[in-house]
């Protein structure tokens, strides 16, 4: 109890904090830079990029060409202009009164050789991520915004991860990176834990259209991210600019597939009031064929292809956010709002020999948040971000009809289907915070400073035969980020970075001592370390390298079960990974050709690996019972010709050993059959290509033809441990080769989009997680408006 209490001080302490920021910063005089960029025409230019000098204050242009810059004092700035096309400009600008100000025109002379060469800008957003020293995947989402795909999908072709899927649209899946999964990678948006937003957000169904962007940090994360990010960390970045839009898109497809999106901004300049929406709904029914598979017939048994029959799959999302940009006292300020829901059919359990016909799963999540960020405090040295959300996640299992199925859809009367008969009920209320802070010290060198609080309450129960937990519990995560960034001869930047883990849990049992119900609280703590390092060679191209000894802490599902099939331990303890990453990068261009070239080395060594372990009835408990090391290699070569040819190859290399040498970690057990034997079910060697062909002026000066055609390749490896498995037998999952290709067509500058897509172009059996059957060739056409993007 008195670690929850400490919980609210601290939560009271950053809410002080937040109040005394603003009323300070209301307190001062409102100053603005504002101005109307045009070219050599008088057209205004969107999407410009103006920053003011020595500071880290920018801003884009709207549609008008303009821009708006809050600054805490009158006088003279000096900003930057740059964009795509255009000859990089510096001038002097005079602050003035917020109340007064008079508009100027500031004139950009056009680059012609960029002109020609406009989309290989090797500078980019994500060109510079990957030149960092952390190891990072980094993907421009919105070259992708016309095809069908959800985030899972688009990541699943980048090196080193590996997203294995149930089943067809919103299927459970297992993420991989770098040979780790499960929990010990974490997602986010916008630097928010993904999963705040309720179970229906999911990279699975969130469409390719709601982000700028995703970066998969490997191994080892920036504390900004606030997380016990073991593995890794996958951040969706969004929209960011401060303009109006508007992006809808809806497609329609094989298995009744409907999948459609909103995401647009209104922003009304001379207050700088944004409203924010976007959302998405996603239907399928999934009755894709199953190839091979066992009926019934004259009372034998027969191998027949059958549609699946109990699979149907429905998810929505909506968020809505008010807000204001570019005051004196806050950059952003925001109250957002969201919902999720779905309903889903369950058609099978971990094999796909267990099928079910009536299970179902559905649930929905209501959240509040506030986000507020501020930089330039203390004469532009301070930069200040603080985000606070409170959700309630509610879900249900469905297993009440007495029955067992097979898949030609005929049954016999008998037990549960899962074994766990009823309602399976999760309720889960949760309160989340995060304050980040940068210091600038001096040139060149900064702190930074995080502090993150995740508090949930676990209730499950079985709402068939009760109406609540009659034994709750609450799991609360403190987690402190310090790090130090230099930058040495300007080719050397290093971050050395320090955490603090710790874990509050609280739970009601019965104490048989006292013959009653008593509250049962623990809290322990755990420190960790890391540096990322990049040297830069020459221009593009340096050798980075990061290494971390970390912690990933339990979650609710493992400490306190889920009502369901998993059954509680409070006596886990967090995995602990020694992770290693060694890489290179280059970058070459030279006229319109553009290279990339990337490879790493990785190494991961666990501890306490959390593993499910059959408990009782059809009941899993999580335990600490294996350790494992995992290393790998992999590398990846980009080439853009113009605007016209695109290729990516890549290709992952890994291998995770059993690192237990006695059975169940207890050395009186004696030594385990599988130690330094490899770790099952993991694909061990696995690539992509994807070639682009695009025509601008296609039929008009104003649209662009697209073809692309994607290939993804994973080597066979064994369903089972390879001591009892032979390549003959259905423990092998074999090789797959799978092609897709798409084809879209944009007219009057992106604003109106088609595209018509296949995936699976040959209609090969493909499999997945535990050799499950994923869906064969499909089509999907989809239909995009985008007004006004940037």
């Amino acid at each position: 109890m008195v670690v929850f209490v400490l919980n609210n001080c601290l939560r009271i302490k950053l809410t002080f904090l937040f109040f005394l920021i603003a009323i300070s910063g209301q307190a001062q005089q409102n100053y603005s830079i504002m101005a109307r960029v045009v070219d050599n025409n008088n057209t205004p230019l969107e999407a410009v990029t103006v920053k003011i000098v020595g500071t880290p204050k920018s801003a884009t242009t709207d549609s008008n060409g303009l821009f708006r810059l809050s600054v805490t004092h009158a006088g003279s700035f000096t900003i930057e202009l740059t964009n795509v096309g255009f000859i990089a400009q510096k001038q002097s600008i005079l602050a003035q009164s917020a109340d007064k100000v008079d508009i100027e025109n500031i004139i950009l002379q056009r680059d012609a050789r960029q002109m020609e060469v406009v989309e290989v800008d090797g500078r980019s957003e994500t060109r510079q991520l990957k030149e960092q020293g952390f190891a990072v995947n980094a993907i421009d989402t919105r070259k992708l915004a016309n095809t069908t795909a959800d985030l899972n999908e688009v990541l699943n072709r980048s090196t080193g991860v590996k997203v294995r899927q149930q089943g067809g649209m919103g299927s459970d899946f297992e993420f991989s990176v770098n040979g780790l999964s499960g929990s010990a990678v974490k997602f986010f948006i916008d630097g928010v834990p993904l999963d705040i937003m309720g179970s229906a957000m999911a990279l699975n169904n969130i469409p390719v259209n709601l982000a700028d962007r995703i970066e998969v940090y490997k191994g080892v994360a920036p504390i900004e991210l606030g997380s016990d990010a073991l593995g890794g960390a996958v951040n969706i970045v969004t929209n960011k600019s401060v303009s109006n839009y508007l992006d809808f898109s809806h497609s329609y497809g094989s298995f009744q597939s409907n999948q459609s999106a909103l995401n647009t901004q209104y922003v009304h300049q001379p207050t700088g009031i944004v409203f924010k929406a976007s959302g998405f709904f996603n239907y399928s029914k999934n009755n894709y064929m199953m190839h091979d598979v066992e009926t019934v017939e004259d009372n034998a048994f027969v191998l027949r292809d059958v549609p699946r029959f109990n699979d149907r799959y429905r998810s929505a999302m909506g968020r809505f956010e008010v807000g204001l940009v570019n005051k004196s006292w806050a950059d952003a300020f925001f109250i957002g709002i969201g919902y999720t829901d779905f309903d889903k059919q369950v058609q099978t359990g971990v094999r796909q020999s267990i099928v079910y016909g009536h299970v179902t799963r559905d649930g929905n999540a209501k959240a509040l948040n506030l986000r507020y960020s501020k930089t330039g405090l203390l004469q532009d040295k301070l930069d200040l971000s603080l985000f606070a959300n409170y959700a309630k996640d509610y879900s249900v299992v469905a297993d009440t009809v007495l029955r067992s199925y097979r898949w030609d859809g005929s049954y016999m009367e008998g037990n549960s289907e899962t074994g766990s008969f009823g309602l399976s009920t999760v309720d889960r209320p949760r309160i989340f915070t995060r304050a980040n802070v940068n210091y600038r010290l001096f040139e060149n060198h900064k702190l930074s400073l995080n502090y993150t609080l995740d508090q949930i309450e676990n209730n499950a129960y079985n709402a068939y035969y009760m109406d609540e937990d009659e034994m709750p519990g609450k799991l609360g995560k403190h987690i402190v980020g310090l790090g130090y960034q230099h930058e040495l001869f300007g080719r050397w930047t290093n971050t050395f970075m320090a955490k603090y883990y710790g874990l509050a849990t609280e739970k009601k049992q019965y104490d048989y001592a006292v013959q009653g119900m008593v509250n049962v609280s623990d809290y322990n703590g755990y420190y960790g370390y890391g540096i990322a390092s990049v040297y830069k060679l020459m221009s593009g191209a340096g050798i980075k390298a990061s290494y971390e000894n970390t912690y990933r802490l339990q979650d609710v599902n493992e400490m306190f079960g889920d009502g369901f099939q998993i059954f509680n331990n409070l006596e886990l303890k967090p995995e602990a990974s020694q992770n290693v990453n060694l890489g290179l990068f280059y970058g070459l261009q030279s006229g319109k050709h553009d290279w990339f070239v990337e490879a790493l080395g990785t190494y991961r060594n666990v501890k306490d690996f959390i593993s499910p372990n059959q408990y009782a009835n059809n009941m899993i408990q999580y335990q600490n019972l294996t350790n494992s090391l995992v290393r790998g290699v992999e590398g990846e070569v980009r080439y853009v010709y113009g605007n016209w040819l695109s290729a990516v190859v890549n290709l992952t290399y890994q291998q995770a050993i059993d690192n237990t040498k006695y059975q169940k970690n207890n050395p009186d057990n004696g030594i385990s059959s599988t130690y330094k034997s490899e770790i099952p079910n993991r694909p061990w060697l696995f690539g992509n290509f994807d070639l682009g062909l695009s025509k601008n002026s296609f039929l008009h000066q104003d649209d662009r033809l697209q073809f692309n055609l994607m290939t993804h390749f994973t080597q066979w490896y064994y369903r089972s441990w390879a001591n009892i498995s032979t390549q003959n037998s259905t423990e092998i999952i074999p090789r797959q080769l799978i092609h897709s290709a798409i084809v879209s067509y944009a007219t009057q500058g992106g604003r109106y989009n088609v595209s018509f897509e296949c995936r699976n172009l040959t209609n090969e059996l493909a499999f997945d997680n535990f050799r499950l059957q994923r869906p064969g060739r499909a089509f999907y056409v989809k239909l995009r408006y985008a007004l006004l993007q940037k």
